[in-house]
């Protein structure tokens, strides 16, 4: 018995048509094609539709996503705001449904209950998360970004406010003295001789000095 050829219109559905640039082997224009931002995702979109949907045309995916593109590009998110609304609608759909089975099973199917009961709070939480970016794009929340001084080289901060605050906790240093050691004044001034108003200071002159220099304390009896 000859095998069924599949219909034509399914190839053709799964055919992505490029641009032919000259000098560009084929496996360069495929590694063009399915590194491009749209067409893994309409390669997704057209096998997980096809269950409930049929075989989708792999190109009409890809100019739609591509339009879309162009608008959030523009800056209409209307599609974005639409797609997530849904989104929020369609988890709560989950989570209604996962809350109902394990309500179901319980009393009975401890285990079955516990599972569909967590997979129901997970798809509530996802909603939750959907509807809190959803609320995010229509109200941005407002950054206040504090001013950073960014400078090249060292830089010096003068804070005046903590400076007055800790004035009074700053002690005078005390006043020191130019003196050497243990109180001595250092003397910075040259050697002078003596004068005549100062006979106290004068040099002993020979005539005065007594014969014997040695202290009496020195002399034996």
């Amino acid at each position: 018995m000859r095998k069924r050829k599949p219909p034509a219109v399914a190839t053709e559905n799964r055919t992505l048509k490029v641009v032919v640039e000259p000098g560009t082997s084929r496996a360069a224009l495929v590694a063009s094609a399915v590194t491009r931002a749209n067409v893994p995702a309409a390669a997704v979109v057209t096998y997980f539709s096809k269950p409930a949907w049929g075989e989708l045309s792999l190109g009409d995916v890809v100019d739609s996503l591509n339009k879309h593109a162009g608008e959030i590009k523009g800056g209409d998110l209307t599609r974005v705001e639409a797609m997530l609304g849904g989104q929020a609608t369609a988890l709560n759909a989950i989570f209604a449904e996962l809350a109902r089975r394990g309500a179901a099973n319980m009393g009975e199917y401890i285990g079955a209950t516990e599972t569909y009961l967590k997979l129901a709070l997970k798809a509530q939480s996802q909603c939750r998360a959907t509807l809190e970016t959803l609320a995010a794009i229509k109200n941005p929340p407002v950054v206040f970004a504090k001013q950073a001084n960014i400078a090249h080289g060292p830089q010096q901060v003068n804070n005046e406010t903590v400076v007055l605050a800790r004035a009074d906790k700053i002690e005078k240093p005390p006043t020191e003295l130019l003196e050497h050691d243990h109180g001595q004044r250092l003397d910075t001034g040259k050697t002078t001789t003596a004068s005549r108003s100062h006979q106290a200071v004068e040099t002993v002159a020979a005539i005065h000095r007594p014969a014997n220099g040695r202290r009496k304390g020195s002399v034996k009896p």
